[in-house]
């Protein structure tokens, strides 16, 4: 096995992590306790890492070229579906923010993200997500930590999924343009303080993490003022 093969084969472990990190997330979501909840929320935070680094050691290694027999892609989905779907939504079920009744309606977003990742143009041609992208991560994070009254964060998952069928743009940060700079250099921002909160570093964290959702309603409106103008010309 020569060093490009070995290093292929390395970005593609680095991706499958997120699957390690999946599975012990699953475990504390099993334990349920407040502690567990944080610890799993952290875990989530650092797949989200790695998800947001593979793709660029994918090219830098030229996978594709070298390993083509190896779809990478399949497995940045099969690991995605779980870090940033399936088990956000466990965690959210095991907070008990929602009643039992209520909980129910996690089904919807499950079937709805199913259906957003399972989209041909589901990432359009010119650079955008095509439909609410499955950030039930972000959701978790805050029903989890804020506890919310419970008909705010059902209504906020339901209008999420509804959202993931309609066919507005959302900014994709990866990829080139202004705009998608700012809300890199802003993500990056937001993801620090969301960190400094998962590790109890600030004193006053549901403070620090209140102020921390101007970035998820800035990427909201920037994407459906994009969305706005392309449909006005």
């Amino acid at each position: 096995m020569n060093s490009r093969v070995a290093l292929a084969w390395l970005v593609h472990l680095y991706t499958a992590l997120g699957l390690i990190l999946g599975a012990i997330v699953a475990v504390l979501a099993v334990r349920g306790d407040p502690e567990s909840l944080r610890q799993a929320l952290l875990l989530l935070w650092v797949a989200t890492v790695v998800d947001a680094t593979d793709g660029w050691l994918a090219r830098r290694a030229d996978v594709q070229g070298v390993l083509p027999g190896f779809d990478g892609r399949k497995l940045d989905d099969l690991v995605d579906f779980q870090t940033y779907t399936a088990l956000p939504l466990l965690l959210v079920w095991r907070s008990g923010v929602l009643s039992p009744i209520s909980a129910a309606w996690l089904v919807l977003p499950l079937l709805a993200s199913a259906y957003g990742f399972s989209q041909a143009d589901g990432k359009t041609a010119d650079g955008y997500f095509l439909g609410f992208p499955s950030y039930w991560n972000v959701v978790a994070l805050y029903v989890v930590l804020l506890a919310p009254p419970p008909v705010v964060a059902l209504a906020a998952i339901v209008a999420l999924s509804i959202l993931t069928f309609v066919p507005a743009k959302y900014l994709y940060p990866s990829q080139p343009g202004r705009l998608n700079r700012w809300t890199t250099g802003l993500g990056l921002a937001w993801g620090a303080v969301v960190l400094l909160v998962l590790l109890d570093v600030p004193g006053e964290p549901r403070r620090w993490l209140l102020g921390s959702l101007a970035f998820p309603a800035y990427y909201m409106a920037a994407s459906w003022v994009v969305t706005v103008r392309e449909l006005r010309r």
